[in-house]
């Protein structure tokens, strides 16, 4: 049987600005979608803030910017753990 499902104009949207991505940014959103679909498919909606500080942690994982080892250690720490 033939599927007969279509993306919505909204998800096909967002799938073509994804295209236009670097490879590991489109592996990321496919992770975030497949978690999303595996998990029940329940989505959160996020505000202005949490999408800045998403855009903000993208660009400086472009520009290399990762926390060092010690940094991690002690957040670990701080947290118990």
């Amino acid at each position: 049987m033939e599927n007969d499902r279509h993306m919505t104009k909204l998800f096909d949207k967002a799938i073509e600005k994804a295209r236009a991505l670097p490879d590991a940014d489109q592996d990321a959103i496919a992770l975030m979608v497949l978690d999303a679909l595996e998990s029940g498919g329940e989505c959160v909606s996020l505000d202005a803030q949490a999408h800045a500080a998403i855009d903000e942690g993208l660009e400086q994982a472009r520009r290399g910017e990762f926390a060092s080892d010690e940094e991690i250690a002690a957040l670990w720490r701080r947290h118990g753990l």
